[in-house]
């Protein structure tokens, strides 16, 4: 498919529809009206907004149309999504956040990933010479990382945004306060984690008021966390890192609040005031792959999205899939994730900690070497092992498989552009469903489980791990935020929860579109399969269910198996030829994904 130029918007076009929409004077209250209904796609003017949740992505809309940049309407989304969003994101919790800068024409990146403690070795997780059981890990203290969420906002603001922390989360904190229709979603969710959500008062009082969970169409309110929002809102970011917030955090990561008549065994962490104080987001430079005439920039180290995709991208460049048959088209992308995460489990890591080379491993070279191993007629044999990008040999296969560790898949994403043409694709997360189950007693949010992201003991034994635990680490995430630009433009941006199947899911949409010339919104509802070096691919039941594709699969020996439910739950934005902006979110996934643009054109 030819890469298509951006056209700028006609000028006397924008400046009538900025007359009839104008921008809230500074220090307004303006409620605006109620959220439109939820939907998969949004097409118009002044900047665009998808999030899972239409109560958030109606937040983040507002934000734009009274005249904030894409930065605000992002943070402003985030804490709404902390409220609406809490098994998957929140304030106790970390992130990636990529941004175009439409002056400058550069993509920049922030690092909100959590950190381990200062006193976490390699040992984290393991008693008596064996990894401790990882359902045990997952609802501890042990697994509690210092929280990077809030710190994100505040930086991505300073360097970026035009609106302050304190108004930027206030319509969050209305909306804890007010509360919102709870749906399916939130409901199946509570009811999944019930077991270990009632083992703590704190979460059971908030997410199992009279024992069970909210029901359908009800509204739920926060106060805890709107007094938490109130007081980041007053005071910044240092409630957190070095005030009470803070304090309360570490006394209940080093003594877990839970019932004592539960019978999980609920291990302390030793999180402490020192490591909080310590933390700081870093910018990092962005991963940037060169594809069919795109650059897709992408989040790096200590995030392997950006370089396995990369990678990935790298290795499916010289096919021409949009010449393939479907299922063609399919067995080579499935392969080249196969090969990309074997080289992503055996080098990448936190780069304060290893040396990732992260140049070669997306360099054409490399991927050119392992995309010679692909056989167009049969699947290659998982788990495959891992090349050293430094020393590429064309065709020949490396040793000592790296098979892919679980990764939590309850994430959140968002994508953000506005008005100049600045773009946001942010994802952030707790990691599992619910995180760590432990809501901070009186504040009103989960802590997350993020050092479960780890690898509890090497993946591989006798092979150096890149992703073991260590003091203040930052531990390696599947997040993959992206931003394509074309001819310096902004094309589109993209983003998903899913775990390590974010990687799959956010190169399958990237092919979708750019390959396949599906639109956005189709490439993002296609049935998604995630190949991770595994004998199986996990696949969604609407994959299988497609069996003409699945027979020639097959008969290229590709095994499946089928996901718990659905895989990923992405949002994305894309700038039209016309200059509109088109959000598309999740049809169905989680309930469907909520799209908006601040003026829709043509008008509904």
């Amino acid at each position: 498919m030819a890469a298509h130029r951006s056209i700028p918007v006609r000028i006397t076009a924008v400046a009538a529809i900025a007359a009839l929409v104008g921008a809230a004077a500074p220090g307004t209250a303006s409620a605006g009206p109620p959220p439109p209904p939820k939907s998969p796609v949004a097409v118009g003017y002044l900047g665009a907004v998808s999030s899972i949740d239409v109560d958030a992505t109606a937040i983040g809309t507002k934000i734009l149309r009274e005249g904030g940049n894409a930065v605000d309407a992002a943070v402003a989304t985030a804490a709404a999504l902390g409220v609406t969003d809490p098994f998957s994101a929140g304030f106790g919790g970390g992130g990636f956040f990529v941004y175009y800068d439409a002056r400058s024409g550069k993509v920049h990146t922030l690092d909100g990933r959590e950190t381990a403690p200062s006193t976490a070795n390699e040992n984290l997780f393991v008693e008596n010479g064996k990894a401790i059981p990882f359902a045990e890990a997952v609802t501890s203290g042990l697994s509690v990382g210092v929280p990077g969420t809030p710190a994100t906002w505040q930086e991505a603001l300073r360097k970026w945004g035009t609106k302050s922390l304190a108004k930027a989360v206030k319509p969050a904190e209305e909306l804890a306060r007010k509360g919102f229709k709870v749906d399916q979603t939130f409901n199946t969710q509570i009811t999944n984690n019930a077991a270990r959500f009632s083992a703590f008062p704190s979460t059971r009082s908030l997410y199992l008021p009279g024992g069970a969970p909210p029901a359908v169409g009800t509204t739920f309110k926060n106060p805890d966390l709107a007094g938490t929002y109130a007081q980041l809102a007053a005071k910044g970011t240092d409630v957190l890192y070095r005030g009470q917030i803070g304090a309360d955090v570490v006394n209940t990561v080093r003594k877990p609040p839970v019932d004592p008549a539960s019978t999980l065994n609920v291990r302390p962490g030793d999180l402490t005031a020192a490591d909080l104080a310590k933390y700081r987001v870093a910018e990092r430079k962005p991963t940037k792959t060169e594809y069919r005439g795109y650059d897709v920039y992408g989040m790096p180290a200590p995030s392997s999205g950006g370089l396995t995709v990369g990678e990935a991208l790298n290795i499916l460049e010289n096919t021409k899939l949009s010449k393939l048959q479907k299922a063609d088209y399919l067995h080579y992308f499935l392969e080249s994730t196969r090969y990309a995460f074997a080289d992503r489990n055996r080098w990448i890591g936190d780069p304060a900690f290893v040396d990732v080379p992260a140049k070669e491993l997306i360099s054409q070279k490399f991927a050119d070497s392992r995309a010679c191993l692909i056989d167009p007629a049969k699947a290659g044999t998982s788990p495959v092992a891992p090349a050293d990008p430094r020393k590429p040999v064309p065709c020949v296969a490396g040793t000592n498989s790296a098979p892919t560790p679980y990764e939590g898949e309850n994430t959140t994403h968002l994508t953000v552009a506005d008005r100049w043409g600045n773009v946001v694709a942010y994802t952030l997360t707790i990691e599992q469903e619910g995180g760590s189950g432990i809501v901070v007693p009186g504040r009103g949010f989960l802590l997350n489980n993020e050092l479960t992201d780890f690898s509890f003991t090497p993946v591989t034994p006798g092979v150096p791990d890149p992703n073991l635990p260590g003091p203040a680490k930052r531990p390696r995430s599947s997040m993959a935020p992206t931003i394509v630009l074309d001819g310096g433009k902004p094309f589109l941006a993209v983003g998903s929860p899913g775990g390590a199947s974010i990687i799959t899911t956010v190169l399958q949409i990237l092919t979708g579109r750019i390959d396949r010339g599906l639109k956005l919104v189709d490439a993002i509802a296609e049935p998604r399969a995630s190949q991770r070096n595994s004998a199986a691919a996990q696949v969604e039941q609407a994959f299988l269910d497609q069996t003409d594709v699945l027979a020639i699969l097959k008969a290229k020996q590709q095994g499946f198996s089928t996901a718990p439910a659905e895989i990923g739950a992405a949002t994305g934005v894309e700038r039209l030829r016309d200059g509109r902006w088109l959000a598309a979110a999740e049809p169905t996934r989680r309930g469907g994904g909520s799209a908006a643009v601040v003026l829709p054109w043509p008008p509904r």
